[in-house]
């Protein structure tokens, strides 16, 4: 249940003296914590647009940035922003949908867009709202629909379009370079002869963004459950068809891991960090695939990489230049392969991430958008621009890169999974954390107030309110104050 204003917005019953904090021992986890939440917090600002019917609260990409972005509300929520702020992700959420007379559909750059079913989905698991939930199935059948009918290359059973958050041409091969153009939208203009037809003409397919695809069509399935409506009886299907797509095309079993890019031009076989990480989180790759990956995946001294290597134009003699999209390190792709490896239990791979990131906040008192992969210190990257190949700008205090750092404590210190009717618990306290504190975090109707005794891998004891549960599952019926204790010890 929802409680409301005057205005009838969605209040959370959060009392204004209180908010989310973490305890680890570690000084520079616990600090870093506190500066993404006040990043995530000095990046709300009014605005209006989508189904907003007037300026409401909403996230910005970053202190830079003076609007929402979609790929940026879906991953922000993802992240656990749909926790902590969830009327401000819900407005932000609707800020980039768009309604004409007998449609809403997603609105934003078109080739990643319905990333955005895969953040209201996440906001459905944070809040139990079914209004919302019902919304968001419209937006995405019909959203889902006119991207089969404008992108969907049935020739390969893959969608085309650039890379999720790719729209900067530093993350593409030499063919896709426009002169001096920075945006990947203008390569159909100069380039008419090789247009794919329909849609708007770029002829790629990423991997990063088939694996979107296909996790839109599994959540349109979980959404129509939810709400008890027929699914569209081709989801199912076409979701199995595109994983099969996605394993086929891109999958180099001599390299042990996916390439980058599927084209008319012979691909890319560089490596996609978020590309890599998707196909992680949403189940794609088999297991055997997936020690692979974790194997052969480049990570440079400050974290994943966007693409590795980066493209021959942006190097430089002394081995320290990199494209802006291709060879730096991106924190909001850092937080989800942490929580990759969190999920398959790669403790070093995971604690390499989170520590690195933690270091430059609390160097840097905020969460920059890009960091240099060697030096860690803050970097926008190379890439062309009317002024030729220059170095560009790594924004301020961006939105995704503090919510990457927090869904690291969510999703792999303290190791929340969420599922429509409940958490389940799966922490890893590598040696170095030894009590874990997370205290009033909002979900749902209840503030939750989670203890962890470490260091460990396997649960030994789930306590709920002092009483013991197994599974360590919280449903998500409860109400007020939980207290939920956990003790660990090493794996056997």
């Amino acid at each position: 249940m929802h409680l409301r204003n005057a205005h009838g917005e969605r209040m959370h019953p959060r009392p204004s003296s209180r908010f989310v904090n973490l305890r680890t021992g570690d000084r520079d986890i616990d600090r870093a914590f506190r500066i993404a939440i006040g990043d995530l917090v000095g990046n709300i600002v009014p605005y209006k647009s989508g189904l907003l019917d007037r300026p409401r609260a909403v996230f910005v990409a970053g202190l830079d940035y003076d609007r929402p972005w979609t790929r940026d509300a879906a991953i922000n929520t993802w992240n656990g922003a749909g926790m902590l702020l969830s009327d401000v992700t819900h407005n932000t959420l609707l800020s980039t949908l768009e309604r004409t007379e007998d449609t809403t559909r997603i609105a934003g750059q078109y080739w990643d867009a319905i990333i955005w079913t895969i953040g209201a989905w996440w906001q459905y698991l944070y809040t139990g709202d079914k209004e919302f939930l019902a919304l968001a199935l419209e937006a995405t059948r019909n959203s889902l629909a006119l991207l089969e009918s404008t992108e969907f290359d049935a020739s390969i059973n893959l969608f085309r379009g650039p890379a999720v958050y790719g729209d900067g041409i530093a993350a593409y091969p030499d063919v896709y370079v426009t002169g001096r153009s920075s945006s990947i939208l203008d390569w159909p203009q100069f380039n008419p002869q090789d247009t794919s037809k329909p849609g708007y003409g770029i002829p790629m397919h990423a991997l990063s963004t088939n694996c979107v695809y296909y996790y839109a069509y599994v959540l349109a399935e979980r959404m129509a459950s939810e709400l008890g409506v027929p699914p569209d009886p081709t989801w199912s299907a076409k979701a199995e068809a595109l994983k099969e797509a996605i394993n086929r095309h891109f999958w180099q079993p001599h390299k042990g891991c996916y390439r980058y890019l599927v084209d008319p031009f012979g691909g890319c076989d560089h490596q996609e960090g978020l590309g890599h990480c998707f196909v992680l989180l949403f189940g794609i790759a088999d297991a055997e695939q997936a020690e692979a990956i974790f194997r052969n995946q480049h990570v440079t001294p400050s974290g994943i990489p966007c693409v590795w290597p980066t493209f021959a134009r942006y190097e430089s003699a002394d081995g320290m230049s990199f494209g802006r999209h291709s060879g730096t390190v991106w924190p909001h792709i850092q937080g989800f392969w942490a929580h990759a490896a969190a999920s398959y239990g790669k403790a070093d791979l995971f604690e390499h991430e989170l520590k690195k990131l933690a270091r430059h906040a609390c160097r840097d008192s905020q969460f920059a958008e890009i960091y240099h992969p060697i030096s860690g210190e803050i970097y926008g990257g190379m890439q062309e621009s009317d002024q030729g190949i220059r170095e560009w700008k790594s924004c301020s205090r961006q939105t995704w890169s503090a919510t990457g750092f927090v869904r690291m404590i969510f999703m792999g210190l303290v190791g929340m999974t969420f599922e429509p009717d409940s958490i389940h618990f799966k922490p890893l306290l590598t040696e170095g954390f030894k009590h874990v504190r997370l205290s009033h975090l909002p979900y749902r109707g209840m503030f939750l107030d989670i203890q962890i005794e470490g260091p460990g891998t396997q649960i030994a004891e789930f306590r709920i309110n002092e009483q013991p549960v197994h599974p360590p599952i919280l449903p998500a019926t409860g109400a007020g104050e939980q207290r939920i204790t956990i003790r660990m010890m090493p794996s056997r």
